[in-house]
């Protein structure tokens, strides 16, 4: 899987969170910040807005409405998704 994101997109880190959470694995693919900027996203995506994950079989969701759901129907939490939870909740208190 890709997901194309930015690091600064707070979309895009729910989205990274929760992939952590369940350890899935995805390639990351950083896109330019000016969305005018992001011919390549549109390409693959139809869209120029992050996030965007493009699945093992091709298909293509948008925004964490979809991604977030999506990633839950098909995966289940590592044993560790509460200490992963727990350190990103140290991590923006600090």
């Amino acid at each position: 899987m890709e997901l194309y994101q930015a690091e600064w997109c707070p979309h895009s880190h729910a989205v990274r969170q929760r992939l952590t959470e369940l350890g899935v694995d995805v390639a990351l693919r950083q896109v330019p910040a000016e969305p005018d900027d992001r011919d390549g996203l549109e390409r693959v995506s139809g869209d120029r807005e992050i996030p965007v994950l493009v699945t093992d079989d091709g298909e293509v969701l948008h925004g964490e409405e979809e991604i977030l759901p999506w990633l839950d129907e098909r995966f289940a939490e590592r044993p560790d998704a509460d200490a992963h939870r727990a350190k990103a909740r140290e991590k923006t208190l600090s």
